[in-house]
């Protein structure tokens, strides 16, 4: 019985409240005890005139607190339910629950198994056998039937997997176990997702004695997946995809990570109203997108959110030179022009502004670039060859094409991969056949093992190579006759590689065919991790282990059990139970096998024709609240109220002596009090307020402040960059700072810290104008703040920037009494405060540190150092001074520094060492005392 959000399991006991006005009359009738007096002689002189009464029945309030005592008890038997739950009404001789619990689940995967784990309790009360699939586990699981227990252990043991479902097959096998059962309740517990068969699927379960159909799934399908990621000239494309058909418009922000995990660019996708695609980039360094080891996408957690990268996503730079002109009016004959349409989609090309080799190769080399092509270049000056030659041996690729000059030019075996042939090269360097040869098949041994050997492609012209015992292992590619047509090997860590044909379509088509693309593709990968395993034909044609899997949550795990050996090959791999998402391969080279591509969408799954009842229900936690143990408590602390009234009536409290019964009652009954609510805390007295230890911690050490701005990111890597400071203070000075802590300028107390690390993110929300008044008078009173703004790969702090961080300080400095402000002039104190430094590096360099402007500070006599320098209230920067602190728990970087420069790291943490002397010690290094010191110092 249900009376709204109640309901009974016994209602028949609630006629027991009729009974509740003959418990009235009775207890009406029944007067209560009469008040017993101790007999004393000479009082009952003095109450002889007072006229002594005994009422004749109950108080009115008494008599109320039995009978609210009687109906807490009648309605407790009666079994209330708050918020009760519809139960499933097995119609036939099982249940079947066919749960899907691939990647799209995992989000909300606790809320589906406590939707599971009710309708097996309701099977298991009505003692009908439980029949449980999944359609993301090994295609030979049990699925029963089992008993409720055995089921609920099964549900409980079960785990979202980060591949897609495969409805047909286990719905064939529950169908094929419901042929054996006369009619069965079957419930489906979908991911909301529809996926390929599903019609079908559908149709073959439900047509094998299903009586009724519990149809439960998700209110909409939020999901957001990341699609592609694709690095091109100007940054990192990427591409998330929702449902169709949403009205509201939507924002996602997608972060790259290195293969530490470490956060290190973010990007912003907008979804527009009803859109089901949004692009973004992220327009991050060079050098910081080849750092990418996956993009994820913020909140959310599943393995469609997350994208693992391996040498196909990064971009190389190409070094191009040749020493013929480009002509303009046919820019087709130029050396350079097929190379350059092939390489643009997948690397950043570079060339010198200089045709003289001697100038031209450095430049190229200065560019540090993965490979360098050279179009019929002959001779290498000699004095540019040696570095050119240690270049190639420290891991650079260099890829030549023949010609004229090459074969004029004679054998180089530093900078070529074989000999060529003396006696065709007084010929021109070029064989001539009375027909053109075609390229016959790959070597299984090289790079282009893969690729389908072009059959339109035909070679008329080429240099020859000396015929030695190792040919055969050098040849990459070879045309019919067997003559080589692209030879590599291995120089030190580096490649060399030849085409034995020019770059233009001159004595060969190879260049205006799509092998061409491939074929420099192919080499481009091979530069990037210089041989690695999958860059090479041979690990290409076998299986590469597991390496790093993708878990249902979007996490990167070690590889399960489960997985098996991945086999590489053309075309789009499936996400299977054996081959689950993520990276194969080793250390030295792996390969990325992701759930979602560029072709993929999310589209919701429609419900299908039913013909048998349906009960549609949603995931939920199960919150209904069984009342018969708060009714029966309240019966029973009525039931001792009603029992101290009774000896109050009595006069057991009364203030006169009292008899040794009457005290062992009232110990009883405090005693049956303590027992009833034993579990709660007593109450001891404390004389210190809360606040007074956070005090006490603050003022113990010494310790570097940071304010909390609610994006996880940012706060993180503020932590870590105090951290980073705190050990290299510990251990370059006597000063032992204690553990940075995290501040909330609205509302903690700022004047235990000398310093306030203030980094300023626009996705923050903006302090309120009391938090703003708070920082306000904590810089009055001595106290100082350091923004660090974070943005100076993007631009400064100066008038003309318009970046989203400068223009937030800027909103923050507007409330603020902020004095004049000037960067570190040389002679400052805080140039000198402990180290003797120049400028204030952080992650990044170039952006002066401002502090307040020195209006009364003198130098006179050419001081090392001026005089009168207070303490700076303010401080600002945008180098990201915690981003190059920042360690992990072991001491590492956490972030790389742009430029990559190692010192620049040591410069920064130095940076902040003399940032806390000056806060400690002020102007104390302008001292006269001080000045011999920094003279030897500088050197003066």
């Amino acid at each position: 019985m249900s009376w709204l959000p109640l309901s009974f399991g016994a209602p028949m006991v609630l006629w027991g409240l009729l009974a509740l006005p003959v418990i009235w009359w009775l207890l009406r009738l029944t007067p209560p005890k009469p008040r017993t007096e101790v007999f004393p002689p000479l009082k009952i002189l003095a109450r002889v005139l007072k006229r002594e009464e005994t009422p004749q029945q109950s108080p009115w309030w008494l008599t109320l607190l039995r009978l609210l005592m009687a109906a807490l008890i009648v309605a407790a038997l009666a079994e209330p339910v708050f918020n009760p739950r519809e139960r499933l009404a097995a119609e036939g001789a099982a249940l079947a629950l066919v749960i899907d619990n691939d990647w799209a689940s995992a989000a909300d995967w606790n809320k589906r198994v406590a939707t599971a784990e009710r309708l097996i309790d309701d099977a298991g009360s009505n003692g009908v056998p439980v029949i449980i699939a999944f359609t993301a586990e090994k295609p030979n699981a049990e699925i029963g039937p089992f008993d409720a227990a055995s089921a609920l252990n099964r549900l409980r043991a079960a785990k979202p997997r980060p591949i897609p479902t495969d409805r047909p097959a286990v719905y064939a096998r529950v169908a094929g176990v419901l042929e054996t059962v006369p009619g069965a309740s079957v419930a489906v517990l979908a991911d909301g997702l529809a996926a390929k068969g599903d019609e079908a699927a559908f149709n073959t379960l439900l047509s094998k004695n299903a009586a009724r159909v519990v149809w439960a799934t998700a209110d909409r399908l939020s999901l957001t997946g990341l699609a592609a990621a694709d690095n091109q000239v100007d940054g990192f494309a990427l591409t998330a995809i929702r449902a169709p058909g949403d009205p509201a418009p939507g924002q996602v922000t997608a972060g790259a990570f290195d293969d530490k995990g470490r956060r290190i660019a973010d990007a912003t996708l907008t979804f527009a109203p009803g859109e089901a695609t949004a692009t973004g980039t992220m327009t991050v360094p060079f050098e910081l997108r080849n750092d990418f080891a996956s993009i994820a996408l913020d909140g959310e957690r599943h393995a469609g959110a997350v994208r693992v990268l391996d040498e196909n996503s990064k971009r190389r730079r190409v070094g191009l030179l040749s020493q013929a002109e480009a002509d303009q009016a046919q820019p087709l004959l130029s050396p350079l022009y097929y190379i350059r349409r092939a390489l643009q989609p997948f690397a950043d090309l570079v060339e010198p502004s200089s045709a003289d080799l001697a100038d031209a190769i450095p430049q190229i080399l200065d560019q540090k670039p993965a490979m360098i092509i050279m179009a019929d270049i002959g001779t290498i000056p000699e004095q540019v060859r040696p570095r050119l030659v240690d270049w190639v041996e420290k891991g650079g690729t260099l890829v030549r094409f023949a010609g004229s000059r090459l074969a004029a030019a004679g054998n180089d075996d530093d900078l070529l991969p074989v000999r060529l042939r003396t006696g065709e090269r007084s010929l021109g360097g070029a064989l001539s056949w009375t027909s053109p040869q075609p390229v016959t098949e790959f070597p299984k041994a090289g790079p282009f093992a893969d690729l389908a050997p072009p059959t339109e492609v035909t070679v008329s012209r080429q240099v020859l190579a000396e015929p030695t015992p190792d040919i055969v292992e050098r040849t990459w590619a070879a045309l019919a006759d067997g003559t080589p047509l692209v030879t590599g090997l291995k120089k030190g860590k580096g490649t060399l590689v030849l085409f034995h044909i020019t770059p233009e379509a001159t004595w060969s088509n190879l260049p205006i065919s799509g092998s061409f693309v491939e074929m420099l593709r192919r080499i481009v990968q091979l530069s990037r991790n210089q041989g690695a395993a999958i860059a090479n034909a041979e690990a290409a044609a076998t299986s590469l282990a597991p390496y790093r899997m993708i878990a249902a949550d979007g996490s990167l795990v070690p590889p399960t059990p489960d997985a098996r050996p991945l086999v590489p090959g053309a075309g789009t791999l499936p996400v299977t139970f054996e081959n689950p998402p993520g990276l194969y391969g080793s250390e030295t080279g792996v390969f990325a096998h992701n759930l979602l591509d560029a072709a993929s969408t999310l589209a919701p799954l429609a419900r299908p024709q039913i013909t048998v009842p349906v009960t549609t229900i949603q995931y939920a936690f199960d919150e209904s609240r069984n009342l018969k143990g708060g009714l029966v408590a309240a019966a029973l602390i009525l039931m001792l109220l009603d029992t101290l009234a009774v000896l109050w009536m009595g006069g057991l409290f009364s203030r006169r002596p009292r008899r040794a019964g009457a005290v062992a009652t009232t110990a009883a009954i405090l005693i049956a009090l303590g027992a009833l609510f034993g579990h709660a805390d007593l109450a001891r007295a404390d004389d210190a307020k809360p606040g007074d230890e956070v005090a006490i911690e603050a003022i113990s050490k010494t310790r570097i402040a940071y304010v909390l701005t609610g994006v996880p990111g940012v706060d993180s890597i503020s932590r870590a960059g105090l951290e980073g400071l705190t050990r290299f203070l510990i251990e370059k000075t006597a000063l032992e700072p204690g553990e940075p802590a995290g501040v909330d300028i609205s509302k903690d107390e700022l004047s235990f810290y000398p310093l306030i690390y203030w980094p300023i993110d626009p996705s923050a929300s903006m302090p309120s104008q009391a938090a703003i008044a708070r920082i306000d008078a904590y810089m009055q009173q001595g106290g100082t703040v350091l923004f660090d703004t974070r943005d100076q790969f993007a631009n400064g702090i100066g008038a003309d920037s318009t970046s989203p961080a400068t223009e937030r300080l800027r909103d923050i400095l507007g409330s603020l009494n902020v004095p004049p402000l000037e960067p570190v002039p040389s002679d400052h104190v805080l140039t000198k405060s402990f180290f003797i430094l120049p400028e204030f590096p952080g992650r990044f360099a170039g952006s002066p540190l401002w502090v307040e402007t020195s209006l009364d500070a003198s130098n006179a006599d050419n001081r090392p150092v001026r005089t009168g320098d207070g303490v700076s209230p303010i401080m600002i920067t945008a180098n990201d001074f915690a981003g190059a602190w920042a360690v992990d728990e072991n001491g590492d970087p956490l972030l790389p520094t742009v430029p990559a420069d190692p010192m620049q790291r040591i410069y920064a943490l130095r940076a902040g060492v003399n940032i806390m002397m000056y806060m400690l010690t002020g102007n104390y290094k302008s001292d006269q005392v001080h000045v011999p010191i920094l003279l030897e110092r500088l050197g003066q």
